[in-house]
C-alpha cells in the first residue's frame, strides 16, 4: 500500500466495518446511569476551581467537577454580573473563550485586547492592548506566571498575570510583512514557500512551551504549528503541514503545489504529557475547492498529526480525507479519553468532523479503535479525486446527504449530491457542507454518562470552479439554516441520541458539561441554554444580548460556582448574527436581569443587496447599483446576476422577468420554496409577466443557471 493511502503509521492494519446511513435521532426516554468510564489520566489535568485553559485541560474535555449547580437549583440560577468589555459598542465577532485562575477571568477581544476581569464581582483588573489590526481571537493560555496571547499582526505576547505588562514578544514571519523569527525555516533551502497567513487558534502552555497554530489567507498560507519557549518567545521548532521538497508527505503534492497548499491549523491542540505528544488537526488543501492542480492525497492536509511536543517531529498521522475539495477539513480541538472496550483500557484521540462523524485513533498508534473502511466514492478525473475515502466503524451522528424534509433540502435546479460527490463547473449542492457537520464547536467528554457531545449545523454548500478556476456558491442563497446537538458513545462510535433545532451550533458553540448534571451550550441567537445531560432537554435560558459563539467555563470562589461567558457574536454561518462585547457571570441567587433579546438571524441564507424598487427584472446581469440600471454584459457565474437582485413592490404588482436579446444562453425565473412563479425557459428577447398577489419574500433562482438567485419582497 502506497504510503500516502495509509491512514495510520504505526499499529495494526485497520478492521473493516461498514458505516450505517443514517443515526438514530430518538431520545432515550428513561434516566441514563452513570457508565464505567475508567478515571482519566491526572497528566491531563483536570478544571476544579478553575477553569485555567480553553476546553479545561489538556485532553479538551470541556468538563467541570463543580456540581453545586444542579437541574433541581437551576430556578434560582441568575446573572451574578456583567461587563460590556469594548464600552457596549462594537461590530466586531468575537470567538474568545475565557480561562479563570485564582478567581480571575483572562479574555481576548477582537479588538486585540487582553483583558483580566474579577471572577466575583466583573470589576476590570487590567487591559492590554496588542494592537490595531483585528483578527479571531480565540484564547489565551496561562504558565509561568503570564498570560501568553497572539496579535493580528503575528505577534506572540507573553504579559504578567498580576499586571498585563508585556513581558517579552516574539513576531512570526509573514510573507507580506517581514521581519520576525523564521521559526527554524532558511528561506535558503527552499523549503518556506508559502509564509502568509495569520496566528489563530486559542494559545495552550505545557511544560515550559506555548504551542500557536495559523490560519490561512485568500492567496494560499503554507500551514505550520509553531512551539515557542514560554520564558523568551524563542521559537523551539515549527512543524510544516505541507511537507517541503524530502520530507516525509512532499510527494503527495503534484508538483511544487505544496508550498501554497493551506493545511493551515487554526484551532488548538491537545497534549498528552505521558505519551509527550500533542495532537494537532490541519485544515483543507488550497485551492480549497480546485483539486486539478494539485494532485495526489496532499498530506497532512485534513489530517490529525500526533506530534513529538518537545522536538517536532511526526510520530504518526490520520488523514480524514484525501484530497478535499470540498473544504471538509475536520479542524477542531482534538479529545484525549481513556475508555473502557471490552476487557481492557485504551487511551484514544477522538478526532472530526465538519463531515458529520468522529474517528477514534490509539493515541500511541494511531490505530482506529473502531477501524476505518477505504469506500469507492465518486470520480472526476478533472478534479484528480482520490478514488476511496475512509469511513469509521460505528456511524454517522448526522446524516450525510440533503434530506428534503429538513433545514438540507437543496435549492431546486442545482446538481446535488452526498457526502464525497466531486463538483467541476455545474454548482452542486452536498451536504454536510463547509458550514455543516460539527466545524469547530468544542466538544465535551462527560465521565459521568461516558459520551462525548457535540453541536452540529444542517447546512449545505454549493460547490463549482467557474471557468477561470474562481470559487463560487459556498452556501446556496435562499436556502435554510439549522442544527442540532449530538451524544455520542465513544465505546461504539454511534450516537445515543441527536436533536435537531432551530439553529445551526457548529461554529464555536462549545458545549460545558459538569459534575450537577447539567451542560451549557450557547447559540446565535444569544440564548444560553442548561440542558440536562441524558437526553438534552432544555431546562434554563438566558438573553446574553449577542451570539454565543464561545464555550462556557465554570469556576469557584469561596465554595460558590460560576458559569461565565462571553456573547459578542459571529461571522459564520449567519452573516447577521447580532454582536457584541458581553462577558457575563451566572450564579446562584444572581440578579442581573437578562440582556435585551437582539433581532436574531435570519434563517434563510438571505439576499442582503440593497432593495430596488421597480417593475423589471434582467436575467443573467450584475445590478450596477452606481447608475441603477443592469449591468452591460451577461454573468452566468455570480451569485448575484439578477438585475436587481433584491426588488420591493406594493401587492398586485406585475414583474416583468426580461431575458436580453444580447444574451448568449437561456434563462429562467422560478420562485422556490413557495413555487410562486415560473417563466419557463426564456431565450434571448424573450419575457414573463407576472402579478404578485401573495405578501412576503420570495426567493427565485435560475433554472439554467441556478446560483444566480434574486429576491421580490411583496409588502
Amino acid at each position: 500500500m502506497p504510503v500516502e493511502r495509509r491512514n495510520f503509521l504505526l499499529g495494526a492494519a485497520a478492521t473493516l466495518a461498514a458505516v450505517p446511513a443514517r443515526p438514530d435521532a430518538s431520545v432515550p426516554e428513561q434516566d441514563v446511569p452513570e457508565q464505567d468510564v475508567p478515571e482519566q489520566s491526572a497528566a491531563l489535568g483536570a478544571a476544579g476551581k478553575d477553569f485555567p485553559k480553553v476546553c479545561g485541560n489538556l485532553g479538551n474535555h470541556n468538563h467541570s467537577p463543580l456540581k453545586k449547580i444542579t437541574a433541581r437549583n437551576l430556578d434560582r440560577l441568575g446573572g451574578a454580573w456583567h461587563l460590556n468589555l469594548e464600552g457596549g459598542s462594537t461590530t466586531a465577532p468575537q470567538q474568545s473563550t475565557c480561562v479563570a485562575e485564582n478567581g480571575i477571568l483572562y479574555v481576548q477581544t477582537t479588538q486585540q485586547n487582553v483583558f483580566a476581569v474579577d471572577g466575583r464581582t466583573g470589576a476590570l483588573k487590567w487591559k492590554t492592548n496588542l494592537g490595531t489590526k483585528q483578527t479571531n481571537m480565540r484564547g489565551v493560555a496561562l504558565g509561568e506566571g503570564l498570560v501568553f496571547s497572539t496579535s493580528g499582526a503575528n505577534i506572540v505576547y507573553a504579559l504578567a498575570k498580576e499586571t498585563g505588562q508585556v513581558v517579552w514578544q516574539r513576531r512570526l514571519i509573514t510573507e507580506d510583512e517581514g521581519g520576525g523569527d523564521t521559526g527554524g525555516c532558511d528561506p535558503q533551502n527552499g523549503q518556506c514557500g508559502g509564509l502568509t497567513g495569520t496566528l489563530a487558534g486559542a494559545v495552550v502552555y505545557w511544560d515550559g512551551l506555548i504551542y500557536v497554530g495559523m490560519q490561512g489567507s485568500t492567496g494560499g498560507a503554507r500551514g505550520r504549528a509553531y512551539a515557542l519557549k514560554a520564558a523568551t518567545g524563542e521559537v523551539a521548532w515549527t512543524f510544516w503541514a505541507c511537507p517541503g521538497e524530502g520530507q516525509f508527505g512532499n510527494d503527495t503534492w503534484e508538483g511544487e503545489s505544496w508550498k501554497s497548499g493551506g493545511a493551515v491549523p487554526w484551532i488548538h491542540p491537545a497534549i498528552d504529557p505521558d505519551l509527550g505528544l500533542v495532537y494537532w488537526t490541519f485544515g483543507g488543501s488550497y485551492p480549497r475547492l480546485d483539486g486539478s492542480g494539485r494532485g495526489g492525497d496532499n498530506l497532512f492536509a485534513n489530517s490529525i498529526v500526533a506530534i513529538d511536543a518537545k522536538a517536532g517531529k511526526r510520530k504518526w498521522h490520520f488523514q480524514s480525507v484525501h484530497h478535499d475539495i470540498w473544504d471538509l477539513d475536520n479542524v477542531m480541538a482534538p479529545v484525549l479519553v481513556d475508555l473502557r472496550i471490552g476487557r481492557g483500557v485504551r487511551k484514544v484521540v477522538v478526532y472530526g468532523s465538519k463531515a458529520g462523524m468522529f474517528y477514534f485513533l490509539d493515541r500511541a498508534t494511531g490505530e482506529p479503535v473502531h477501524g476505518v473502511t477505504e469506500r469507492p466514492v465518486p470520480q472526476d478525473a478533472r478534479q484528480k479525486t482520490a478514488p476511496t475515502q475512509p469511513f469509521p466503524g460505528g456511524a454517522p451522528f448526522i446524516t450525510q446527504a440533503p434530506e428534503f424534509g429538513k433545514a438540507t433540502r437543496p435549492v431546486p435546479f442545482y446538481a446535488w449530491g452526498g457526502l464525497y460527490t466531486p463538483h467541476w463547473d455545474r454548482a452542486t449542492i452536498i451536504f454536510p457542507g463547509a458550514g455543516g457537520g460539527a466545524d469547530w464547536a468544542h466538544l465535551s467528554f462527560n465521565p459521568h454518562t461516558g459520551w462525548i457531545y457535540v453541536g452540529y449545523g444542517l447546512i449545505n454548500s454549493g460547490f463549482s470552479n467557474s471557468r477561470d478556476g474562481r470559487v463560487n456558491t459556498s452556501r446556496p442563497l435562499g436556502e435554510y439554516f439549522a442544527g442540532g446537538i449530538a451524544a455520542v458513545d465513544p465505546r461504539t462510535n454511534k450516537p445515543v441520541w441527536t436533536l435537531d433545532r432551530e439553529w445551526s451550533l457548529a461554529h464555536g458553540n462549545g458545549i460545558l458539561t459538569t459534575a450537577g448534571r447539567v451542560m451549557f451550550q450557547g447559540g446565535p441567537d444569544g440564548v444560553l441554554h442548561a440542558m440536562d445531560d441524558t437526553d438534552g432537554k432544555i431546562l434554563w435560558s438566558f438573553q446574553c444580548g449577542a451570539g454565543v459563539h464561545t464555550s462556557p467555563i465554570s469556576y469557584e470562589i469561596d465554595g460558590e460556582q460560576y458559569i461565565a461567558v462571553l456573547a459578542g457574536g459571529n461571522g459564520l454561518p449567519y452573516p447577521d448574527i447580532p454582536r457584541g462585547d458581553h462577558l457575563w457571570a451566572f450564579k446562584l441567587g444572581g440578579k442581573v436581569a437578562p440582556a435585551a433579546a437582539p433581532v436574531p438571524p435570519k434563517k434563510r441564507n438571505d439576499i442582503r443587496a440593497a432593495a430596488v424598487a421597480g417593475t423589471t427584472v434582467t436575467l443573467g446581469r450584475v445590478w450596477d447599483a452606481a447608475n441603477q440600471r443592469p449591468g452591460p454584459a451577461e454573468n452566468t457565474v455570480a451569485q448575484n446576476a439578477m438585475s436587481p437582485q433584491h426588488l420591493r413592490v406594493p401587492k398586485g404588482t406585475a414583474i416583468t422577468f426580461v431575458n436580453p436579446a444580447d444574451n448568449a444562453f437561456a434563462h429562467a425565473a422560478v420562485s422556490f420554496f413557495e413555487c410562486e412563479f415560473d417563466s419557463g425557459v426564456l431565450m434571448p428577447g424573450q419575457s414573463f409577466t407576472h402579478t404578485f398577489a401573495t405578501p412576503g419574500e420570495h426567493f427565485y433562482n435560475d433554472a439554467i443557471f441556478p446560483q444566480n438567485t434574486g429576491k421580490i419582497v411583496v409588502y
